[in-house]
């Protein structure tokens, strides 16, 4: 019997993790170090009490391309992101290749030139039919960016070559490209961010199966 495929994820406002004003800080770097530092530490934190062992930031490595991985865990997977607003750390000891993203839905984007910029045709075509389009783009964004982390090569190829295949109704899919492979994703809209989970899948005339993603939000 195959193992069971889970991820679970843990969603943090940023206001809690790093209270201190900006204010308090010399200069916006001494500010952005400390919002890392709480970042880290709350990373390690999850890490530990998902391993079961004491983790700290000497246990970590970085792959070729920046992700980041346990020297001496390898079987753990996880991926982190934030916005300027939340936290989110996706973690998995059944799926290797996982990535997450998070943004903030009050986020001020400049929509249009973000998905002629960034949106595979399909995509761009799809955004400019609909009445109510910035879920859809939401959804597309973080998207690309979980899929692209998830497989370990982070921004490294134009991401209007990458279909995504999202549908506005719908909150998961599965997409393919020639560079990367077959990824499966699920999005989760709350209501201040989306957020989206992407694991390496594969087609199948079978369809696929979503992994049971546990959502926890802290307060």
């Amino acid at each position: 019997m195959s193992k069971p495929k889970n991820i679970q994820v843990h969603v943090h406002a940023l206001a809690q993790l790093a209270p201190l004003p900006r204010d308090d800080f010399p200069d916006m770097r001494a500010y952005q170090t400390y919002k890392k530092q709480q970042i880290y530490r709350q990373r390690n934190q999850h890490l530990s009490a998902f391993s079961r062992q004491q983790i700290q930031d000497a246990d970590l490595g970085i792959t070729e391309f920046g992700k980041p991985y346990l020297k001496s865990l390898p079987e753990i997977a996880f991926n982190h992101s934030h916005s300027q607003q939340n936290y989110a750390l996706a973690l998995s000891a059944s799926l290797q290749d996982i990535g997450v993203d998070v943004e903030d839905l009050a986020r001020k984007v400049r929509f249009e030139a973000l998905a002629r910029h960034a949106f595979h045709p399909r995509e761009l075509a799809l955004w400019e039919s609909l009445e109510d389009p910035s879920d859809y783009w939401f959804k597309v964004w973080t998207a690309k960016e979980a899929v692209l982390k998830a497989s370990g090569l982070g921004i490294r190829m134009n991401l209007n070559e990458l279909d995504t295949q999202v549908h506005p109704d719908q909150n998961g899919g599965v997409c393919s490209h020639s560079s990367l492979g077959t990824f499966a994703y699920q999005n989760f809209q709350l209501p201040h961010l989306m957020l989206t989970v992407a694991w390496r899948s594969e087609l199948s005339c079978r369809g696929f199966t979503f992994p049971e993603i546990q959502l926890i939000q802290h307060p």
